[in-house]
């Protein structure tokens, strides 16, 4: 199982494909679907109440899960994602901000990947800590809370996602996609040493180039709001 770690050498990199993301379509969609409807409800409030009666949304969100498949690499296994997070804007603070940032969030992600090869399956969660949106699309950050046996992530590792709300394609399958912050795609090179994965600061995450082959993913854009009047 792929551990993302401060160095790995591509040649690991390229072994632990097989063996690395997710699955659980089941679990991941059933989670998302009314918890995620009322941490959204729940996080806009009377704050809300005015962009909501101007007909938009007063938090972004992102709420689903899907399976997916990697354009890279073909196998048997099944990976998922699921996602049920929310904007929380200025929520976090920080040394030096005390007011935290417009693309604070929170929530949670699940991952999940059946191995065909080993007839195992292997899950993670994380807490959301930044969501940032535009039309249709997201990226977000979250750290690692939760590991099932066997991995595959370290607990405190934060990792970055993002999301294509593609509606339906065609023959009845999810326009959707995702990216994840691990796998090949968050590396720095190190000169004649190999290379090592980069860490992953908030909602920093590759464009969304894996396509869902089942289930879907729902993203409510909403503009970054200004900071708080003292």
């Amino acid at each position: 199982m792929f551990h993302p770690s401060p160095r790995r050498t591509a040649a690991v990199l390229t072994a632990a494909v097989a063996v690395l993301a997710v699955s659980g379509t089941s679990s991941a969609s059933g989670t998302s679907g009314a918890s995620g409807a009322s941490s959204a409800s729940g996080a806009s409030g009377a704050a809300g109440a005015p962009a909501e009666r101007r007909g938009t949304p007063a938090y972004a969100s992102v709420t689903g899960g899907a399976d997916f498949v990697l354009p890279y690499h073909q196998d048997e296994d099944v990976r998922s994602f699921s996602f049920d997070a929310v904007a929380a804007p200025y929520s976090r603070p920080l040394p030096g901000i005390p007011t935290g940032l417009p693309t604070d969030a929170r929530g949670t992600v699940r991952i999940s990947h059946y191995s065909a090869e080993r007839d195992v399956t292997y899950t993670a969660e994380g807490r959301v800590d930044c969501l940032v949106t535009g039309p249709r699309s997201a990226t977000l950050t979250a750290v690692i809370t939760k590991v099932g046996p066997g991995g595959p992530l370290d607990i405190g590792l934060r990792l970055g996602f993002s999301v294509y709300d593609g509606g339906k394609g065609g023959k009845n399958r999810s326009g959707d996609r995702v990216g994840f912050s691990w796998n090949g795609v968050n590396l720095l090179p190190d000169g004649a040493g190999g290379p090592e994965d980069a860490p992953v600061g908030t909602c920093m995450a590759p464009a969304p180039y894996a396509p869902v082959t089942r289930g879907d993913y729902t993203v409510v854009h909403a503009e970054l709001p200004p900071p708080p009047q003292p």
